[in-house]
């Protein structure tokens, strides 16, 4: 029997929040990382939460069964990289938690980075955790990668609280 593994599902725009509950209501295992943000309107601010990356939910499942996945109404696919199905290992899911559940401000930027300094945080809620630096216009990012995705989760730590652990290459 083939093992269970996250598979990365796409689903229609807006949509996220929908798609994973009718997943959950038919049994599935499923993840949503939800950040809370504040918004400004013209005449309010509000707190509003978002998934952390627009169009993914993460599905349980096994291969034969992505079929039944997508019944779903909302969903409309399952995401490829050179030709196989996108999955996601257990423990980038748990730094995914992590990250979020400490409440820090993250975004989330699918674009391709060049290496740098690789970091270990020294203090904080995400003590030990590790990365790497990138400059994004004049603020310094903690960069985690989450290669399953193709993403990479940017978070603003003061480099007061990095240590470097690994110079970057030298072009």
């Amino acid at each position: 029997m083939e093992e269970l593994k996250w598979f990365v599902m796409y689903t229609a725009s807006r949509s996220e929040k929908k798609v994973a509950d009718r997943l959950k209501e038919r049994g599935w295992e499923v993840y949503l990382p939800i950040v809370e943000e504040l918004r400004q309107w013209s005449d309010r601010k509000k707190k509003v939460q978002r998934p952390l990356f627009n169009g993914y939910v993460f599905v349980k499942t096994r291969r034969n069964q992505l079929w039944e996945c997508l019944q779903v109404p909302g969903a409309v696919k399952f995401v490829h990289f050179s030709g196989h199905h996108a999955t996601i290992r257990e423990e980038e899911l748990e730094i995914i938690e992590r990250i979020v559940t400490t409440g820090v401000a993250v975004e989330t930027d699918g674009s391709v980075i060049e290496p740098g300094e690789k970091v270990k945080v020294m203090g904080g809620p995400l003590q030990d955790m590790t990365g790497e630096v990138i400059e994004k216009g004049n603020k310094d990012y903690f960069l985690i990668r989450i290669p399953g995705i193709l993403q990479n989760m940017l978070i603003t730590i003061e480099r007061k609280f990095l240590q470097v652990i690994e110079k970057a290459q030298s072009v």
